[in-house]
């Protein structure tokens, strides 16, 4: 089976007009150019590992996301509506939240909220 999670991940992120709205320093992948833009978005692969095998072969593995809102105080009234939309978009791509944790970064003033999801994928014919 061909896949790409992280395509699936990035397509879904940015097709929702609401997260675009409210993340308006962007949805990045580990990074930003612009490190001054808030609220921002950023994702990471944490992992991506076979799960089950059958008759020596993988037939489904298992892929996790931290996606992280970072805001400032300024800013920080949006985190609960764009925790809230990307929980709704993970939710329909079949991820599902297995840890979430409020962070503040106390050397650059950032409140940063992070989450993490994960789906497992089959291989076809399984």
């Amino acid at each position: 089976m061909t896949y790409s999670p992280k395509i699936e991940l990035v397509s879904t992120l940015n097709s929702s007009a609401l997260l675009k709205g409210l993340a308006s320093g962007g949805i990045h992948n580990l990074g930003a150019n612009d490190v001054s833009a808030f609220p921002r978005v950023v994702f990471s692969e944490i992992q991506d590992a076979d799960e089950d095998f059958a008759d020596n072969k993988v037939y489904s593995f298992e892929v996790r996301y931290q996606i992280s809102i970072f805001t400032q105080a300024s800013t920080r009234g949006k985190e609960t509506a764009i925790a809230a939309e990307i929980d709704k978009l993970m939710r329909e791509i079949g991820y599902s939240r297995y840890d979430s944790q409020d962070l503040y970064e106390t050397d650059t003033k950032v409140f940063h909220k992070a989450r993490r999801y994960k789906k497992t994928y089959y291989q076809e014919g399984k």
